[in-house]
This record gives structure tokens, C-alpha cells and sequence, in this order.
């Protein structure tokens, strides 16, 4: 039986959408601001709807997910199937299916003063608190990384 809970994080950045889009999914902005969860993160694969992508650490374990829906400058849904284990997927341990599949999407919205972004995470409860802490530091280093010139 899946044990998730939906988590929702928001922040209003100052900065149009164009640039908040290309800076959280670029390689280099995406490693600016999720090193809120984990130093050294990265990504391997694409943004792309219907592509595969695995979310790194430096030890090359993370999670491997599938891009659900892409709807450019609006909103990018990813699909967590499971974790990546000494460089193995694993998609079928209890580890995994207790909470997968599990979503995480960005939604991007032109508002005064900026844009929006808003997170919707589903979530296994023990990785609850973690993810309570660091999204806000996560969305704060985006907003500075989006509003510098």
C-alpha cells in the first residue's frame, strides 16, 4: 500500500517566467538550487514529457523518474518509479514500492511582481521533515539565483 502525503511549497520570485523556467531546469541553475538537498546534486537525462531522468548525488545514487507532462512555462510533472542504488535502478525492492509512483510537480504563473513557482510533492512520511526544512532553502537560493542581474 502506497504511504505518501502531499506536501505544497511556494515563492514568489522577481524575475519573468522565461527566466525562472530556464534557471531551475538548466544543468547549472538546477545545481545551484537543490544543493539545498543534497551538495553536489545533479541530473541526468531530460526534461522532455514521456523522457527518463535520474536525480544524482555525487555518489551516483538518487531516484530515477519519468517526465510526466511538460507544458512549457507552466509546468513540469515528474513521475519518481524508484531509487538508484550503486548505480542499479531499483523499482521493485519495499523500499520503493511502499511509496512509488510519487509525483513532484513545478507550477510556474506570471503574478505582479514576478513569477510564482509552487511545488506539489508527494512524499514518503519519513522523508517528511527533511523536505519541510529544505524546499524553503532550496526556493530561496532559486529566487536569488533568478533575481541577480
Amino acid at each position: 500500500m502506497r504511504n505518501v502525503k502531499q506536501l505544497h511549497f511556494s515563492i514568489v520570485i522577481n524575475a519573468p517566467v522565461q527566466t525562472v523556467w530556464q534557471r531551475m531546469l538548466s544543468d547549472v541553475g538546477y545545481r545551484n538550487w537543490t544543493s539545498a538537498f543534497c551538495e553536489g546534486s545533479y541530473f541526468k537525462g531530460s526534461w522532455q514529457q514521456g523522457e527518463t531522468i535520474r536525480f544524482l548525488s555525487p555518489s551516483g545514487d538518487g531516484m530515477v523518474a519519468t517526465i510526466a507532462e511538460h507544458v512549457p512555462l507552466e509546468l513540469i510533472s515528474i513521475k519518481h518509479l524508484g531509487f538508484i542504488v550503486a548505480g542499479k535502478d531499483d523499482f521493485s525492492s519495499d523500499n520503493v514500492t511502499s511509496w512509488a509512483p510519487a509525483f513532484e510537480n513545478y507550477r510556474f504563473r506570471a503574478v505582479a511582481g514576478g513569477t510564482e513557482v509552487s511545488i506539489e510533492q508527494d512524499i514518503a512520511p519519513e522523508y517528511e521533515q527533511y523536505m519541510q526544512d529544505s524546499w524553503p532553502k532550496a526556493l530561496q537560493k532559486l529566487k536569488a539565483l533568478c533575481e541577480q542581474g
